[in-house]
């Protein structure tokens, strides 16, 4: 399935380094499917805050989740991007991104755009200030647009191209084609010659 555009409210999370530790606690790492895991995004940073933006109604349903400088940096658990893709969000954008968090987040679908600080900041402060805003971004180009607001983020080029093709997920392109897979394995001899 291709990915070229995604729409919808937005969330504004500020605060730079919020690690996967944060966004997803570790005491939730013991699932052994990852359903749930949205009801405890930033479980212990909501609990500690009240005013926590994921505790604010105002962004219920919110789709797009806007960050600022090295989000879902720490420990490579995917535990973190799936609790966010299944709360909803199908893209993220911000300053920077953890490589592992961003790789990981390409194998779910859900986009990483990277912008400009005080471009993020202004899409922060409109989202505040506007709720029901409309967040637009485009894969190809790597334009956002909220508002009256234009960013010109970007996406690494093997990940935006593997959403414009349709090849993000490596999972699905094998079972497309598992005859193909079937045969390699048949010739594998640690598979079939014992």
């Amino acid at each position: 399935m291709k990915i070229t555009q995604m729409a919808g409210r937005a969330l504004p999370l500020r605060g730079d380094d919020l690690d996967t530790d944060r966004i997803m606690p570790a005491r939730f790492l013991r699932a052994v499917t990852f359903e749930g895991l949205e009801k405890h995004l930033f479980e212990d940073d909501r609990a500690a805050d009240p005013s926590h933006p994921f505790n604010d109604r105002r962004y219920s349903g919110a789709t797009v989740l806007v960050v600022n400088r090295n989000f879902g940096c720490g420990s490579s658990r995917e535990h973190a991007p799936q609790g966010i893709a299944r709360a909803g969000f199908d893209a993220i954008v911000g300053e920077s991104f953890s490589e592992i968090f961003s790789g990981n987040s390409v194998m779910l679908g859900m986009p990483c755009f990277t912008a400009a600080r005080g471009d993020v900041e202004r899409l922060q402060t409109l989202v505040e200030q506007s709720p029901d805003t409309v967040v637009s971004c485009d894969v190809e180009s790597g334009l956002i647009t909220a508002g009256p607001l234009r960013i010109h983020a970007s996406l690494p080029a093997a990940a935006r191209d593997s959403f414009l093709s349709g090849q993000w997920n490596p999972t699905t392109m094998l079972l497309d084609d598992f005859d193909a897979v079937r045969q390699v394995a048949e010739k594998l001899p640690h598979i079939s010659g014992f």
